[in-house]
């Protein structure tokens, strides 16, 4: 098929660096749509001071047309903020105030060159764009074995990536960098790489430390000077609840400027860093040298936005935008901060108290929501099962051994009683 031009005035922009090397066919096919209904749209409002007959939406003296039993329980947020279409890559102000946020938390973005946050329907939806617009049937896409299985479906179901996993820990439980660099200059023959790096870890809510980190970078820009292009997706999720002793920015910092050939993503958002599940808002940045590449990235991924959910929740980012103004935000989220960070050396307290030692190890656990047990003797899958109809308690197995704890969902003078169940639990299928 033939490309559209605006498709390919974007890809001729990209072809100046190794970033249009890096796309997938989608990726090289998708554009925004610059002379379509949104752009006439945009022209109209700006010009059509009478009668202006291009929105999608209806109104009702001069506002958003909407129902009183809706806006009666949101009468703090005016119509125009709720009702209305939020544009494709998220309204500017929160893109804005994201931003900021990101350069306030990650010191080390502050003398790099990166783009403005586009607004996606959260996480998941973050890495379903970077996987349209970067990964093609058979690219490699490199995580460790203890992940978060969407990534499974997003790309290897989706797009028919191959999922290429190494070990977590190595023997001394520190994170396998070693492992990382030889994943991926395993794919020297192919050229190219997309990496997910998911800190703090889901399942484990393990982060590294500071010398873990130059380890991942150093392999990564390795890989790089073999000549492999190579996509980093930070996968942020659980960004900032970090309890001790470990990295406490994105590696998006480290690696943005890093390699030509190596092309930094980082995907976040205020899910669980604002403690707002079901708003479903996330973000998507890039980083590079280039204000053009910038630009383009930032077209393509509004096309493919447009294309799938055309935008984002409105009502939703007004939302965060309100928290994110609010003088009491930081206070707000410290507050909450102390309260999982209690929970988190808590469990860390029990386990290490010699109670529960003959049946289980634990990973090391420093950050996030979660912290996984490993089983010395029995089944992962045969204990949850107990767990849930013996004492009707939920947990999560992961493969033969591991059993995950969200220890985020159950309250500090909870705990305790949680894992004597577990552990009985354990005993039981011990008899």
């Amino acid at each position: 098929m033939s490309l559209n031009p605006l498709a390919e005035q974007l890809n001729n922009t990209l072809q100046q660096s190794n970033v249009y090397n890096m796309l997938s066919t989608l990726g090289k096919e998708i554009y925004f749509p610059k002379e379509g209904i949104l752009s006439q749209s945009a022209e109209a409002s700006a010009g059509a001071k009478k009668y202006n007959a291009t929105i999608g939406i209806a109104t009702e003296n001069g506002v958003p047309m909407h129902l009183a039993a809706i806006q009666d329980t949101l009468s703090a947020y005016k119509p125009q903020d709720l009702y209305p279409y939020a544009p494709p890559a998220g309204k500017p102000e929160l893109r804005k105030l994201w931003r900021e946020k990101m350069i306030q938390e990650n010191p080390a973005l502050a003398t790099k060159s990166f783009g403005s946050p586009i607004v996606t329907n959260a996480l998941t939806h973050g890495l379903s764009v970077v996987a349209d617009l970067f990964a093609d049937e058979g690219d490699a896409v490199i995580y460790p074995d203890k992940n978060w299985e969407n990534y499974e479906l997003t790309f290897g179901i989706r797009r028919h990536a191959k999922i290429v996993n190494y070990p977590l820990f190595t023997e001394d439980m520190k994170f396998n960098s070693a492992g990382l660099r030889e994943a991926l200059l395993a794919q020297k023959d192919k050229g190219k790489a997309i990496v997910v790096l998911n800190f703090p870890n889901n399942p484990t809510g393990y982060t590294p430390g500071a010398k873990e980190g130059q380890e991942i970078v150093a392999a990564i820009h390795e890989a790089a000077e073999a000549g492999i292009q190579v996509i980093v997706v930070t996968d942020d999720a659980y960004f900032g609840l970090f309890f001790e002793e470990s990295l406490t920015e994105s590696l998006f910092g480290q690696l943005a400027g890093l390699h030509p050939r190596i092309l930094p993503i980082k995907v976040d958002g205020a899910t669980k860093e604002e403690y707002v599940w079901g708003f479903r808002v996330g973000f998507i940045t890039y980083a590079h040298e280039d204000p053009g590449i910038l630009a383009a990235l930032e077209q393509k991924t509004t096309g493919i936005i447009r294309a799938t959910i055309s935008s984002g929740s409105h009502p939703s980012q007004t939302f965060v935008l309100q928290a994110l103004k609010s003088p009491d935000f930081r206070t707000q989220k410290e507050e909450k901060f102390q309260i999982m960070k209690g929970r988190a050396n808590k469990v860390k307290t029990l386990l290490n108290s010699g109670k529960y030692g003959d049946v289980w190890e634990y990973y090391p656990f420093n950050s996030g929501y979660f912290m996984c047990l490993k089983l010395k003797t029995v089944n992962a899958e045969a204990l949850r099962q107990h767990l849930i109809h013996q004492y009707g308690v939920g947990t999560i197995a992961l493969g033969d051994t591991d059993l995950r704890i969200a220890f985020s969902c159950i309250g500090e003078e909870n705990l305790e009683d949680l894992f004597d169940l577990i552990y009985q639990g354990v005993r039981d299928l011990q008899q």
